[in-house]
């Protein structure tokens, strides 16, 4: 076996999501403005959610939490991205890329888990409305939160200290607009028996278990819902679960194509464009799922800032 610590690479090369300078500096414009809008998008459903006492319940305590997890994701990879488009230089450090996949991993890791959380909260709303006062507590609320950052943190841990033990030699042009696992996996010189086998039992955890928990959570909602005797009634129950499950649609489906599908089906272009939607384009959709289609979020927003409310609410026209 070859020894991990005679790594000869001090830094990866980013080769982005395109070599056509014209291409680049239109991808420049898009993510920026994707950043731009997810940062301030959930900037907003944080600052409403603080100040209007009509939205301190479990439901949006856990979709602040998720607001503020979204700017921290997206916050990993794109910065770096948009540096290297101005400055031309596409190296990060291998310090540096090893922390990039940390936080990268443990910010994914809490949104599956906050998704989960949200989950557990809707089904309780519905299928045990007389008891939900004494069943989500606000205790029970911090246990989930703290509980999704600890085990995520756990995960990512594990991932990034058995990538420190993986020779690369001189292979350092990473396919990839950040430093993912994957890719990384990839390129090492070194046997990677140990890596991929925590990859499909340790790394799987924070991804099947929330949406197993997802899924039977639906499925007693579903069944509850279908014994409700008014048609409005069940548009009423559906209609608070409808944008939750466009999200966990988004989120696990492309994390799960990714991740644990066959290695011999990965590409650079498949596994690259997945990851725009689960890094960029699902924190930057989920303000305007989540919350302006919601009255009370509506509201709440209004009192916060009527003229950005008034913009967005007409970009969903």
């Amino acid at each position: 076996m070859e020894d991990a610590n005679l790594t000869s690479v001090t830094e990866f090369l980013l080769l982005g999501l395109s070599e056509n300078p014209k291409q680049q500096q239109l991808l420049f414009i898009i993510f920026l403005t994707m950043y731009l809008v997810t940062g301030l998008g959930n900037l907003l459903i944080i600052l409403a959610i603080a100040t209007d006492p009509r939205l301190h319940t479990p439901m949006y305590f856990f979709l602040a939490n998720l607001a503020f997890v979204d700017i921290c994701f997206t916050s990993t990879t794109i910065p770096k991205m948009l540096a290297n488009h101005v400055s031309g230089h596409k190296g990060i450090p291998y310090a540096g890329c090893l922390t990039q996949m940390f936080f990268f991993i443990w910010f994914a890791g809490i949104d599956s888990f906050l998704l989960a959380a949200m989950a557990y909260d809707r089904y309780v709303a519905i299928c045990h409305p007389l008891h939900y006062t004494t069943s989500v507590t606000p205790q029970l609320c911090g246990f989930l939160v703290a509980a999704s950052w600890t085990a995520a943190f756990g995960n990512a841990l594990t991932h990034t200290v058995l990538l420190t033990r993986l020779s690369f030699c001189t292979h350092n042009r990473v396919p990839h607009f950040f430093c993912d696992l994957s890719p990384l996996l990839k390129l090492a010189c070194s046997d990677i028996f140990l890596n991929n086998i925590m990859v499909y039992t340790v790394g799987a955890l924070p991804i099947i278990t929330p949406f197993v928990g997802i899924l039977v959570s639906y499925i007693r909602i579903f069944a509850t819902v279908l014994r409700i005797p008014s048609t409005r009634g069940k548009q009423k129950a559906f209609s608070t679960c409808g944008s939750h499950l466009s999200v966990v649609s988004l989120f696990y489906g492309t994390l799960i194509g990714v991740y644990f599908s066959p290695m011999s089906s990965h590409t650079a272009q498949k596994d690259t464009a997945a990851a725009v939607m689960y890094t960029v384009v699902t924190p930057m959709l989920n303000p305007f799922i989540y919350s302006l289609r919601n009255s009370d979020m509506k509201g709440a927003l209004g009192d916060t800032s009527p003229t950005l409310v008034k913009i967005q609410a007409n970009l969903l026209l």
